[in-house]
């Protein structure tokens, strides 16, 4: 709408000049800034006295503060590790990375397994398959009456109660489930392995530019050019071509039962594996309503137009029905994602060494509570805020827009 057609109104109002703010308590700018000046005083106030206090308090006891304790070594035991770790040896500060890093495991792990499980369950809630129905909410209504720690504890119990390493439950001779955890085969990791696996990582890039191509042109032509060749040779055959190039290493180093215990292979614990399938279940009960309800708020017409198209019902559900219902479900599958990675936190009470148990024992052996504190304050707001930030882009990525 050009400016000669539009309200003179609202013309005269964009040009008209600014009032200028009067130093009055009857004008509202002042008021709005004067007890926002206040706000900020009185919080300022608050923080100077508890700062103050906590400080005359530390030096009336004699009490060091500061974060120094982190050059110090540790000494403290640590079963589950990410990246090499001597207790003899190494610091406090690299034992809680560690903690952080076990944290981040379970978080990212769990967060990918609540999403698909949470999602199947949720759509089958819809299904017209009486049974599948009834079990998926019978799923849902137990899961999310039973405390989260009830399950944690529910979950370690079972597992412990597997067979000691000489009767191990095995899959033929490559994976062993004891009370001790389960032993799997581990990949013997070499150079070619770490090119081939950049070679996917530009695969995927490459991919994500065809794709965006093949739009473009799907947009100017209305025909689209098909992606999945492309995609297959940039993650599939371009790796293979550069790990057979640098020799087509693959060793596998298999577990074997030895004295008492299995030696070889890689570890997963009883307590790891405890605290990801109880986080993973329960986030994934309250993930299925998300995802059912989502589906429902689409109307039922879009099902009808697209089956009238001639779409599978699956197909409907994947194309149409589901990147509709995206948009309903992010904001609310954030809280989710959040909750999962603070619940995460009770792994001390099954005995996980995450950052808040290695952070507690830092702080026992140190004194330096508030530090420690401080830590895992800084290390869970870190954590929560990426994801928040991740979601808020992709939500904004999917959100309609106005033209």
């Amino acid at each position: 709408m050009s400016q000669a057609t539009a309200d003179p109104r609202l013309i005269a109002a964009r040009h008209a000049p600014k009032r200028r703010m009067r130093l009055s308590w009857s004008d509202p700018a002042f008021r709005a800034i004067v007890w926002q000046v206040v706000i900020v005083g009185i919080v300022a106030a608050i923080a100077w006295y508890l700062i103050s206090n906590t400080s005359e308090n530390l030096a009336a006891r004699h009490i060091a503060t500061g974060f120094a304790f982190l050059d110090r070594v540790a000494g403290i035991p640590i079963g589950e590790s990410m990246i090499p770790y001597n207790p003899a040896v190494n610091t406090y500060g690299r034992a809680l990375l560690i903690g952080v890093l076990n944290t981040l495991q379970v978080a990212v792990i769990g967060i990918v397994l609540a999403t698909i499980l949470g999602t199947l369950i949720g759509i089958g809630r819809l299904s017209k398959n009486w049974l599948l129905a009834k079990l998926t909410a019978f799923y849902v209504e137990v899961l999310r009456d039973i405390p989260l720690l009830l399950q944690l504890l529910f979950w370690y119990t079972i597992l412990q109660g597997l067979p000691v390493p000489r009767q191990a439950l095995h899959i033929g001779n490559a994976f062993f489930l004891t009370n001790r955890g389960m032993r799997v085969p581990l990949l013997e990791w070499q150079p070619a392995h770490t090119w081939a696996l950049l070679a996917f990582a530009i695969g995927v890039i490459g991919t994500i530019l065809w794709n965006k191509r093949a739009t473009r042109q799907q947009e100017a032509t209305g025909r689209r050019p098909a992606t999945w060749p492309v995609a297959l040779g940039l993650l599939v055959g371009l790796p293979v071509v550069v790990w057979a190039i640098l020799g087509a290493p693959f060793t596998l180093d298999l577990p074997a039962l030895k004295g008492f215990n299995f030696q070889g292979g890689g570890t997963v614990s009883p307590e790891y594996f405890a605290l990801l399938v109880g986080l993973v279940t329960y986030t994934a009960s309250y993930i299925a309503e998300i995802v059912r309800s989502g589906i429902q708020a689409i109307p039922k017409g879009q099902w009808e137009a697209a089956e009238a198209l001639g779409l599978r019902p699956a197909a409907v559900l994947r194309q149409v029905i589901l990147p509709q219902a995206l948009r309903v479900i992010i904001p609310p599958m954030t809280s989710q994602y959040l909750n999962l990675t603070k619940n995460s936190s009770l792994a001390i009470a099954i005995g996980f060494q995450d950052v808040v148990s290695i952070a507690n024992t830092t702080l026992n052996q140190t004194g330096q509570a508030i530090e420690g504190i401080a830590y895992i304050m800084a290390v869970y707001l870190t954590i929560s805020l990426s994801i928040s930030l991740f979601m808020n882009w992709y939500n904004a990525r999917i959100a309609l827009v106005e033209r």
